[in-house]
């Protein structure tokens, strides 16, 4: 049986969108090269079928490429809505809904240092300010 689509980007998805938030349109080839400068291969038909998905999914969109056959892909889906989706689902399964719970299991993780532990006080005090820019 096959599984459910995720309504969010898989570690692939995101990958490629990265790439187009980057720089866009690109057509299959121009993605695929870039893949290949960052260490990740991944043949040409398995690109394309992972784009066709991202564009049923609503996180591309497409249009005939100026030369040649094929496609250019841009983003559809923006990188604040994927992050707001992602973080929202990751409450939701890990921390039971609880934004508090992940922020303090933010502070206890052992990768923040005082930069991080500072950035992240600024943006609190901010947030309790109404001032969300």
């Amino acid at each position: 049986m096959a599984r459910k689509r995720s309504k969010h980007p898989t570690e692939l998805e995101l990958e490629i969108l990265k790439i187009l938030w980057a720089e866009s349109p690109k057509t299959v080839r121009a993605v695929r090269e870039a893949m290949a400068n960052e260490g990740r291969e991944l043949a040409h038909t398995s690109l394309i079928t992972t784009l066709n998905v991202m564009f049923e999914k609503g996180f591309v969109k497409r249009k005939p490429a100026k030369e040649g056959r094929g496609y250019e892909f841009s983003p559809k889906l923006t990188r604040e809505a994927a992050s707001k989706g992602m973080v929202g689902d990751l409450i939701d399964r890990m921390f039971e809904g609880s934004a508090s719970a992940m922020m303090l299991s933010l502070l206890e993780n052992e990768q923040l240092d005082s930069e991080d532990h500072a950035a992240l006080r600024r943006a609190i005090a901010q947030h309790r300010k109404g001032d969300r820019s």
